[in-house]
């Protein structure tokens, strides 16, 4: 059994006045292209989330506009969105989980096939790890680490 790794920030290294790319973690999610865009969207937005959660130091502070509504924080180092098919995704998936250094959060099929977050834990407890299919994945880690897992893949368009 593997055991989840948050890679941490140190206070100096959060940089918010400079370019994302000058940032040491790297995140980027592979996702199915071949899932609908609302299947898609919910696997992204469900593993930013738990990305959010493990390491709240992605995201920035929030923002008043100038007439006073409040904005939350958004991730400064920013997160790319590329492009896989299922194989892909597994694949990377595979490769990050024997990475040393690297967030990996998954969205499997049962996590949208569950109406029930019970359901979907009985259903991922049930199954071989080999049989789980991976609608998308999401890494944080250092950045070479991170592009030598992804460097061929395009950005989702």
């Amino acid at each position: 059994m593997t055991t989840a790794v948050v890679p941490a920030l140190e206070p100096h290294e959060i940089r918010t006045d400079l370019p994302t790319r000058n940032a040491r973690l790297k995140w980027v999610m592979v996702v199915d292209t071949a899932l609908g865009a609302g299947l898609l969207a919910n696997a992204a937005v469900c593993m930013a989330a738990a990305v959010g959660n493990a390491i709240p130091t992605l995201l920035g502070p929030g923002t008043t506009d100038a007439s006073g509504t409040h904005h939350p924080g958004l991730p400064w180092t920013g997160c790319s969105i590329l492009a896989g098919d299922s194989v892909t995704v597994g694949e990377v998936r595979a490769k990050a989980m024997t990475r040393e250094g690297l967030l990996v959060v998954d969205m499997p099929e049962q996590a949208q096939t569950s109406r029930v977050y019970d359901e979907y834990l009985a259903a991922v407890a049930s199954t071989e790890a080999a049989d789980l299919t991976y609608y998308a994945v999401s890494i944080v880690g250092p950045r070479n680490k991170v592009d030598k897992l992804v460097g061929k893949l395009s950005l989702l368009r």
